[in-house]
């Protein structure tokens, strides 16, 4: 991460988030029923819960969204075997905006799918807390 953290990327490295962790440990095993990606949030279905994932660490002036390119529904029916992060490239513009990426790898029965998190705002506002919930 070569830019400065935001405000709210720092509250979760310095707070933790004791969510994230066990809701995806307690989904491992689970077969995955849907797959819905919004704008900002990734929803994985299971028989009677879903797992959601999105990008918590929000400041201020920033644009975060997520996106992928994978046919989410080839999923549909694998075994959820767990979640990783990886930190993606970063763009400079000639003004001193930034877009940064991060790779959400979500680990199935079947093979791999990726959600890209992206985060765009002015050098101030950098890095990324993706956190989780089970309901």
């Amino acid at each position: 991460m070569k830019n400065n953290l935001g405000l709210g990327v720092m509250l979760k490295m310095i707070f933790g988030d004791r969510d994230t962790g066990p809701a995806i440990q307690d989904s491992v095993g689970k077969e995955i029923k849907s797959i819905v990606l919004e704008e900002k949030e990734l929803t994985i279905g299971f028989d009677g819960s879903r797992l959601a994932l999105w990008d918590d660490g929000q400041s201020c002036c920033e644009d975060r969204y997520m996106y992928t390119d994978d046919k989410l529904s080839d999923f549909i029916g694998s075994e959820f075997l767990g979640a990783e992060i990886r930190d993606g490239p970063e763009e400079q513009g000639e003004y001193g905006d930034v877009k940064e990426s991060q790779f959400l790898v979500i680990d199935t029965s079947i093979g791999q799918f990726t959600i890209v998190n992206y985060n765009e705002h002015n050098g101030y506002y950098g890095g990324f807390a993706i956190a989780g919930r089970l309901a």
